[in-house]
């Protein structure tokens, strides 16, 4: 179903429409449908039905009147062709709780439609989440009720003073862009542009507040992140002043110490996941937003063995990244630095970048972390660890999703792992047979690891983009091609061996040995600490001998044992044993 666009009602609001113009090839804008307009789903058109009637049943039963529009997100993205599944709908008049409650019940007493338990989400002015939320879903629609609101703030402060319900219009101006103002009438099936600006910006592309820049980022200093996130992910220009406002230092001290770094976190996560996440790190990086996003707060009591590097380097790595990455997307210059022509990178480097682990977005968001590389901070009980743990668990609340917590600084420790590996394997300086010593190397854990999502051949490409970081020296406008190009050469070269040698299907493969038969071939009355040792040799082995059998291992570790390389060493296992049991019954004790 189709439905028409209501031009604005209202006087419109002055915003300078001066604007930043798309500097790169690669800055391109998402596509727009030849005419843009509302096309209803089915679920979406009874959803539409359902609030119409509840509207009514309501005035005719409670004498109360309200109207619902589905506000922001979905508006924008409806229009451009998309779908979205998460509808908020702005109520007129009324609390978000007391709507979505009689929603409910009319939907399940009178039309018979399932529908969840309404869970309220209360307000929190302190991190910028100043209305009350109920949620509910509907046909499979996830549905978030809030009341159109007007806001007052105090002088010097983004914590409102009063909120009330409010117009459309005023509900409008206090939202982050202009795109993201447009509403969507239930009952007249019309959209809204209560601004005047909506419409126009989301035609000719441009990121723009509804109030002045600074005002709408004081309300809210994450406005400047999602302005960067929009602008990424549409391809969108932001104006002028909106960039001189992200400049401003007081808003980047409020987005450091007023916003919670689970809000910024999440902005992030998206943009590393979204269309464009190189656009995302210049936009950072170009309004020297840097030291705001990736920013550990000084309450958490984290301190670094040395300060970051400069953030030019993270804007250099992803640039190195998307140039191995995306080689046939043609691009000129970022940020004033011109963009590395290279030597494209052996396929096998590439062929994990598709997989449902997020490689991609974890290692954006690693070459973003490219400041802190080699750093460290020390914990409560005295263990070392990389700062980058830091950052990603306190600066920017991100877990163990798409593996960005135990993944990037697996990353980081593999970057030196491979290396160093590639230079003794270019210099000659190998330990063992070429085929078990490369086997060895993609098996290191930092390497490859299906717990944290690590995967070799990411990790060699990320290596890679570390060692082009470092060839890229301060104040220089671009890389060093030559001397780039031969360490890509490098790479690539050692791709082919693994490749050649059919290391790619070895690096899971199970120990041909387990423990247990480790210890009965050897004669062992107990496993210990010399049992891991043994099967580390028992997969060099294997990887020696792709064609070998059981028999065949187990009649080479008896040999190894007969020749003394072998050392079954159960007196430590016996002490092992002991101190266990020691500690557990102290534990009993206490």
């Amino acid at each position: 179903m189709r439905f028409g666009i209501l031009a604005a009602r209202h006087p419109l609001i002055h915003v300078p429409a001066r604007t930043i113009s798309a500097r790169l090839l690669y800055w391109t804008r998402v596509p727009l449908p030849r005419q843009m307009e509302i096309k209803l789903t089915e679920e979406e058109d009874v959803l539409c039905n359902l609030l119409n009637q509840c509207t009514r049943t309501m005035k005719e039963a409670e004498g109360i009147e309200t109207s619902c529009r589905i506000a922001g997100g979905w508006v924008r993205d409806k229009l451009l062709g998309s779908q979205c599944n998460d509808i908020d709908i702005a109520l007129e008049n009324m609390m978000g709780v007391s709507f979505a409650e009689r929603f409910v019940e009319y939907c399940r007493t009178t039309q018979h439609i399932p529908v969840k338990n309404v869970a309220k989400i209360e307000s929190n002015p302190d991190q910028s989440k100043h209305l009350e939320t109920a949620r509910t879903t509907v046909l499979g629609i996830e549905l978030d009720f809030v009341n159109l609101r007007s806001e007052e703030y105090a002088e010097n402060s983004r914590i409102p003073t009063q909120v009330q319900f409010g117009t459309p219009l005023q509900d409008a101006i206090r939202r982050d862009i202009t795109i993201n103002t447009l509403f969507f009438n239930v009952h007249s099936r019309e959209v809204e542009d209560h601004t005047g600006k909506g419409l126009d910006d989301l035609r000719s592309g441009t990121i723009r507040t509804p109030l002045p820049p600074r005002e709408t980022f004081t309300d809210d200093p994450l406005r400047v992140i999602r302005c960067i996130r929009f602008a990424s992910r549409f391809g969108f220009s932001m104006v002028s002043e909106l960039q001189e406002a992200a400049r401003d230092n007081a808003i980047q001290e409020a987005l450091r110490v007023k916003i919670s770094r689970e809000r910024v976190g999440e902005e992030l996560d998206k943009m590393m996941g979204g269309r464009n996440p190189l656009l995302s790190i210049d936009l950072i990086h170009s309004l020297s937003l840097y030291s705001s996003v990736y920013y550990i707060p000084d309450n958490m009591g984290t301190k670094l063995s040395g300060s970051p590097a400069a953030p030019d380097s993270a804007l250099r790595a992803a640039m190195i990244l998307h140039a191995l990455t995306s080689p046939t997307i043609a691009t000129t210059s970022l940020s004033g630095v011109t963009f590395p022509s290279l030597p494209a990178v052996h396929p096998l480097l590439l062929s994990e970048l598709s997989s449902s682990t997020s490689p991609l977005r974890r290692l954006y968001l690693a070459a973003a972390l490219t400041p802190y590389s080699g750093l460290t901070y020390t914990q409560t009980k005295g263990k070392i660890r990389p700062a980058v743990e830091a950052v990603i668990r306190e600066g920017l609340k991100l877990g163990a999703q798409h593996h960005y917590l135990d993944g990037i600084p697996a990353l980081f420790s593999g970057a030196e792992i491979v290396q160093k590996g590639v230079s003794d394997w270019e210099g000659g300086r190998i330990d063992k047979p070429e085929r078990a010593w490369m086997g060895v190397l993609m098996r290191e854990k930092n390497v490859h690891n299906p717990v944290s999502g690590s995967h070799w051949a990411s990790s060699v490409l990320f290596a890679l983009v570390q060692e082009l970081v470092a060839l890229w020296k301060d104040g220089a406008g671009s890389i060093d091609v030559e001397a780039a190009s031969l360490r890509v050469e490098a790479y690539n070269r050692l791709a082919a061996r693994i490749e050649e040698l059919g290391l790619p299907g070895a690096v899971d493969a199970k120990s041909v040995l387990d423990g247990r038969e480790v210890v009965k071939v050897l004669g062992a009355s107990n496993p210990g600490p010399w049992t891991g040792h043994v099967l580390a040799r028992v997969v060099e082995w294997q990887l020696e001998h792709p064609e070998g059998t059981k028999e065949e291992c187990e009649a080479w570790l008896r040999a190894e044992q007969a020749a003394g390389n072998v050392t079954v060493n159960t007196s430590a296992s016996k002490r092992a044993k002991d101190v266990a049991a020691e500690a557990k019954t102290k534990k009993a004790k206490r």
